[in-house]
């Protein structure tokens, strides 16, 4: 999947993998479709997720041993630049949520599976930055802390960034704990247009008729209360200063279509892990 933010730039690549084409078996429903897990989990092969990382280098940038960088995600705030393609042979070599480069010849990758993955390029200077966005690091301002270091690693100019959101959970499927909101309100003027309630009556009350109780334990979802993870992040660029029309967003909730997509909370935890990828093309000889 590509988004139109980022797709008229000769020098830039990106990329949303889905769950499609790979030769994982692990967590296809029927245990015979091959399916494009690229994440190291526990339940499949590891030369499966080598095999489908490959195959999905050779369909974005034809070379199935293109340098890819990645990083041990830990829901944080931490926006790393990455300089040099060494780091690209050692998967997990550092824990943070973010990358940032404007090294020709690497692709920043983030693993998802729910979560939301931001894309953002500087047009300009030629520098991209990949970022992971759990609710934990949404409330960290992830997404405006990796904004604030293009500035400051590149020299970026908000008015020639573009970004890109991925699928993710939607609001429609995205049931949270009330602690949650409580959070969000403390840190964000606009954090009561991020949620709504369900009405907690017919098929979800039935479902979770515990979840409507008086007294719920700290860190429990209320079915009740839904959280808007991907407007979140898109109201951050714009606090950043990106322009609306500077921001596109992959509208599939990753819950809602796991046909489509893998989804850690509709799939119960077992579930593979798609990449959303962006690099700069290496440059020509001349």
């Amino acid at each position: 999947m590509h988004a139109p933010s980022l797709t008229n730039f000769a020098w830039l690549c990106h990329a949303f993998s889905t769950r499609f084409g790979g030769q994982s078996v692990v967590y296809s429903k029927s245990q015979a479709t091959g399916e494009l897990n690229l994440g190291f989990t526990s339940s499949d092969d590891k030369a499966n997720v080598i095999a489908n990382r490959e195959r999905f280098l050779a369909a974005i940038v034809a070379d199935p041993q293109f340098p890819m960088v990645t990083i041990r995600q830990i829901h944080s705030d931490i926006v790393l630049r990455v300089d040099t393609p060494r780091t690209a042979t050692e998967p997990g070599f550092v824990k943070a949520d973010g990358m940032m480069t404007s090294k020709p010849g690497l692709l920043l990758a983030i693993q998802t599976a729910d979560c939301i993955p931001v894309l953002i390029a500087d047009t300009k200077q030629r520098a991209v930055a990949a970022i992971h966005a759990g609710w934990r690091g949404t409330l960290k301002r992830i997404v405006e802390r990796g904004v604030g270091q293009m500035r400051l690693e590149f020299g970026s100019r908000t008015e020639d960034l573009v970004a890109a959101i991925g699928p993710g959970i939607g609001q429609c499927c995205y049931a949270v704990g009330e602690e949650v909101r409580d959070n969000f309100e403390s840190q964000f003027s606009y954090a009561a247009d991020l949620f709504r309630e369900v009405e907690p009556t017919g098929p979800v009350k039935e479902k979770y008729p515990a979840s409507f109780l008086a007294t719920r334990p700290p860190g429990h979802h209320n079915p009740a209360v839904r959280l808007d993870l991907v407007e979140a992040n898109r109201r951050q660029l714009l606090d950043a200063g990106l322009s609306t029309d500077a921001i596109s967003v992959v509208r599939e909730c990753t819950s809602c279509n796991t046909g489509r997509f893998f989804s850690y909370r509709a799939e119960g935890g077992f579930t593979g892990r798609m990449l959303s990828v962006i690099g700069i093309r290496p440059e020509k000889p001349h």
